[in-house]
């Protein structure tokens, strides 16, 4: 199928190798052109010279082009898979961590959620803003995939900021609790229908179906998650605030306490702080070492000697861009458990004017949110908290304006001071003015 699918920030060593393999193993795409852009052109070179040589291996099926100008990656897109970060991602993330800390805050991580989350929208999504309405001007009809963080508030930066941009925003967290559905049923994800709902790493199990006999397994889902999830217990994922939170509201949150615990107040409570620090320096070992990888393999194509088997994985990454994309050409039907979309009435007692993350039907006409109704007032009610806090936080960005940007920090339930909100803002200011400069 002859298509043209940009990948924008190839480099990227969390999303980069993944899609990578993905589109390699697609039968459906072969044909295809992929377009690798990105402002890095030491990186972009050796992501081009290795796809090449993979090409090559698997027979040739994809024209591979590189660009680092964005006006020709875009010329008669048909998708558009963006996963960049802005300047050092972890220097950074430890300052969104760390400076609103010593202001005292209570955020638990810094990178999608709490005061972190919303310096990190404030770096970010000006850029993301620049690609996007580049998108939509020079190829309108192409579908755009994020992969950036804070995934919410750009997703919700991409709607306000574009007019008919037909985009989604991806996320593998839901894979955590497909695992354990898994062994708390003893059967396949197939033979199960997973119904979410809320935010991204912050969304609820809402609904859970036998495939085959239509049988609602969520109050057998309620009788053994307990136990079962105290006998799991991880320290990043699902720990004593996963099982706090459905104690006291009612349902479960896939986010797991690393993520979800960004965006209560009481997740400190319920949280490491050293199993804190500790996710964010796994998560910079695992993008080390993925890179590592790749420089290995780049080194072994230098010296003529790339493996006959080539360096990509054999088996699918588990990530949805590549399959979303193939049910949209076939026009599959498929289900997808958890997807970014604007609300437009799926939860009706959750701010229309806001990106969900939900469960959706792909098929050759796009991605359609699962109608869901209202919610239950328990998970409605802290879901319209940081609901406010990311309306204010993209305002702010779009329209560069100081005061809203210290007011969103301000009212975000870990800060809750405005003289916090104005010394961690001025101070984070300082330390990435060559991104914040831009509030007046």
């Amino acid at each position: 199928m002859d298509k043209r699918i940009v990948l924008v920030g190839s480099g990227s060593t969390s999303f980069g190798p993944s899609t990578f393999t993905d589109i390699y193993l697609s039968e459906i795409l072969k044909g295809s052109t992929i377009i690798l852009h990105d402002i890095n052109k030491e990186k972009l070179e050796m992501v081009y010279e290795l796809l090449v040589a993979e090409n090559e291996v698997k027979g040739n099926h994809f024209t591979i082009e590189r660009t680092t100008d964005r006006k020709k990656a875009f010329k008669d897109a048909d998708f558009i898979i963006s996963s960049i970060e802005v300047g050092e991602r972890f220097k950074l993330w430890r300052q969104d961590y760390e400076i609103p800390r010593k202001y005292g805050s209570t955020q638990i991580m810094g990178e999608c959620g709490g005061p972190g989350g919303s310096i990190h929208a404030f770096r970010i999504i000006p850029e993301i803003i620049k690609i996007v309405q580049d998108a939509e001007k020079i190829c309108p009809n192409a579908f755009f995939i994020n992969f950036s963080n804070p995934m919410s508030r750009v997703c919700l930066a991409i709607k306000r900021a574009t007019k008919n941009l037909k985009f989604i925003g991806l996320c593998h967290e839901i894979g955590g609790l497909e695992a354990h559905l898994v062994n708390m049923f003893n059967t396949g994800l197939d033979e199960m229908r997973i119904f979410t709902g809320g935010l991204n790493h912050f969304g609820f199990l809402l609904g859970l179906k036998d495939v085959k006999t239509g049988k609602d397994l969520i109050p057998e889902f309620n009788s053994i998650a307990l136990n079962y999830f105290e006998s799991q217990k991880d320290r990043f994922k699902f720990s004593d605030l996963s099982i706090e939170v459905y104690k006291r509201f009612g349902w479960f949150c896939y986010g797991g306490d690393n993520h979800m615990g960004e965006y209560v107040q009481f997740a400190e409570e319920f949280t490491k702080t050293q199993d804190m620090i500790d996710w964010i320096e796994r998560t910079e070992n695992h993008g080390n070492s993925i890179y590592k990888r790749m420089n290995k393999y780049y080194n072994k194509l230098k010296r003529g000697n790339f493996p006959k088997s080539g360096f990509l994985k054999k088996v699918p990454s588990g990530e949805k861009a590549i399959p979303i994309i193939e049910s949209i050409l076939s026009d599959k039907n498929s289900h997808e458990n958890a997807v970014n979309i604007p609300n437009s009435g799926i939860i009706d007692n959750l701010p229309q004017d806001l990106v969900l993350e939900c469960s959706v039907r792909v098929d050759k006409d796009g991605v359609h949110g699962i109608k869901i109704g209202n919610i239950p007032k328990t998970i409605a009610s802290i879901l319209r908290i940081e609901a406010s806090v990311q309306d204010l936080c993209v305002e702010a960005i779009l329209n560069k304006s100081k005061e809203l940007a210290i007011t969103s920090l301000a009212i975000d339930p870990n800060v809750g001071s405005f003289g916090k909100a104005e010394k961690m803002f001025n101070e984070i200011s300082k330390l990435q003015s060559n991104y914040l400069s831009y509030f007046k």
